[in-house]
């Protein structure tokens, strides 16, 4: 097995084990806070404080990692999730609650940012959206099962099952990184000898201003979906299990999609995905109040992973482009840091909208704000193909 095939293979198992992991806790947690005593508005900060921790240390560990190595980052991270797994079996308050979920956002930068600029490091030019789709299906089969199986072990065993086969999990996929992963270091697939450019000139780049203005308007639109689902689901008598499935269903609908919509964002028109995919996921999201049962919710929300399958690869191809330029974990750092932006943001707003409005009112601004993000983003695309037309790119300094 050559050595790009090998870490593929070992980056793809250690970020589904880890993803396994995440997602097993993903329903039970909001409902885990509000047993704490969280209101809606603390709701919004314990989950903003994971995304807050995330957009704090990315930009920063992405640049080191251009410059050090990868491994031993992601070595680290990997570590930390199993250690934190742990720790939320003795928080006994919404304040520490918020503080595991603040060190867990920093391990979490510390763990996919990087192993998505490994794998972008091994990526051909014209085959960025089938590479990157290929692997995001890790991603999102650990985050669809982990519901599923957190629903499961929930139900059998109890809550605190869940977080000791969260930690489980992270513990193998560190395992397997420190003994499997080879290093890669920076330019050892795509451009040798490339200095990445200062931070402040990621936002000269026209394709870079696309994808961060792309990636806030996703999260915006979109974060309190998760977050706030297991909040609406007892409102129209769903149990915590068909909770677990409709999260898993949107999940596992955009990994199934991830290989047919790589290869049409290979030979497409990335912009026109992108748009089309983020529209279907708007409306998506301002349907979700409308389902009043299980059925019409599972249908509604398979829409959303539709549309988010339709975009991703097309998204990352357009994060890859760029890091050609400025240092893959530069431009993935960059775009997850802009997206954690939005994640900090959206539940906190969704949170002061479930107080004073509503549940409801969470999901029609969220497809709101999608909706007209994505109108923006197309304008913003237009003036930067333009722009790229007229050769105004920088390169490396």
């Amino acid at each position: 097995m050559n050595t790009a095939k090998r870490i593929y293979n070992v980056l793809f198992i250690s970020v589904f084990a880890t993803m396994l992991g995440l997602g097993v806790v993903s329903p039970l947690l909001p409902i885990y806070a509000e047993n704490l005593g969280a209101t809606g508005i603390w709701l919004g900060i314990i989950f903003s404080a994971f995304a807050l921790s995330r957009s704090i240390f990315m930009p920063v560990i992405g640049r080191i990692s251009d410059r050090r190595g990868r491994k031993w980052i992601i070595l680290i991270g990997m570590f930390a999730y199993a250690v934190l797994s742990l720790a939320y079996i003795v928080i006994d308050s919404v304040y520490s609650f918020t503080a595991v979920r603040f060190a867990h956002g920093l391990a979490s930068a510390m763990v996919v940012p990087i192993a998505m600029a490994y794998i972008a490091d091994l990526s051909e030019r014209g085959k960025e959206g089938s590479h990157m789709g290929n692997f995001s299906i890790s991603m999102f089969l650990g985050m669809g099962m982990g519901p599923l199986l957190g629903g499961f072990l929930n139900d059998a065993f109890g809550l605190d099952s869940v977080f000791y086969v969260m930690a489980g999990l992270s513990a193998f996929a560190t395992l397997l990184v420190g003994i499997s992963l080879p290093e890669a270091k920076p330019g050892s697939f795509t451009v040798p000898d490339a200095k990445p450019i200062p931070m402040r000139a990621i936002f000269t780049l026209p394709v870079m201003r696309g994808v961060m203005v792309f990636s806030f308007i996703s999260a915006l639109g979109r974060g309190g979906m998760m977050v706030f689902i297991p909040v609406f689901g007892p409102l129209i008598a769903i149990s915590p299990t068909e909770v677990g499935v409709v999260l898993s269903a949107n999940t596992f609908l955009m990994a199934l999609l991830q290989v047919p919509m790589g290869r049409i964002t290979d030979t497409g028109n990335k912009v026109a995905l992108i748009v089309v995919g983020s529209a279907i996921t708007a409306l998506a999201i301002a349907a979700i109040p409308l389902s009043g049962s299980f059925w019409p919710l599972l249908a509604i929300t398979s829409f959303v992973g539709i549309g988010g399958a339709i975009q991703q690869p097309a998204i990352m191809a357009l994060t890859v482009d760029a890091g050609r330029t400025i240092g893959m974990g530069t431009s993935m750092g960059a775009y997850n840091t802009v997206f954690g932006i939005g994640m900090i943001i959206a539940p906190l707003v969704g949170g002061v909208f479930m107080d004073f409005v509503g549940v409801d009112a969470v999901f029609y601004v969220g497809g709101a704000i999608s909706l007209l993000g994505t109108g923006i983003f197309a304008v913003l695309m237009r003036r930067s193909a333009r722009e790229s037309a007229g050769g105004d790119i920088p390169g490396p300094e």
